[in-house]
């Protein structure tokens, strides 16, 4: 993550460990491997090694909004996920519904990072932006998570990269 500019873009400290992210499509995502919006559009299966008892936040953005040589939007929030009880990501509290990568015709390779932190307490909100609403998902910044909930460095990361395919107009027509 080091040398894909992640550091300092989204965060200042490296995962301590990789997060496994598999899509139903099949593939696997690898450190900066490209994939393409087709084969992400569904929600993926992340685990990681976490400890018995903990509580866990998950994060997916895209700091390449509209475009990483213009990303004036950083960050696009694709995916949030609270209070999930050790690994189990589908037992935890779900903030922004997962969306699939959308980025504009012509504007080159966007990373979407998945960044995984150990919560200090349960937290407690009421906001859920469904899968179909843009509005809370521009400009959402992980470092204000880190401060808001007192998170340490993530425990785990992975990230793909994707430019469009013909999948984007599909995805983009879903959302408001």
């Amino acid at each position: 993550m080091d040398t894909s500019g992640i550091i300092p873009d989204i965060i200042d400290v490296k995962p301590a460990a990789k997060a496994q992210v598999s899509y139903p499509s099949g593939v696997q995502v690898d450190l900066g491997k490209e994939l393409t919006p087709t084969q992400v559009k569904d929600q993926p299966t992340v685990t990681w090694d976490a400890e018995a008892g903990a509580l866990y936040t998950l994060l997916m953005v895209d700091p390449d909004a509209p475009s990483r040589a213009d990303p004036k939007f950083r960050e696009i929030l694709h995916w949030a996920v609270i209070n999930i009880p050790g690994n189990k990501v589908a037992d935890g509290q779900v903030l922004a519904e997962y969306i699939g990568s959308g980025p504009p015709e012509g504007s080159g390779l966007h990373r979407y990072v998945f960044l995984v932190f150990k919560q200090n307490e349960k937290i407690t909100t009421d906001k859920f932006i469904p899968k179909t609403q843009r509005e809370g998902r521009v400009s959402v910044k992980t470092r204000d998570y880190v401060t808001k909930y007192k998170f340490g460095a993530p425990v785990a990361g992975n990230f793909y990269q994707a430019q469009y395919d013909d999948y984007v107009p599909i995805l983009r027509g879903q959302i408001q």
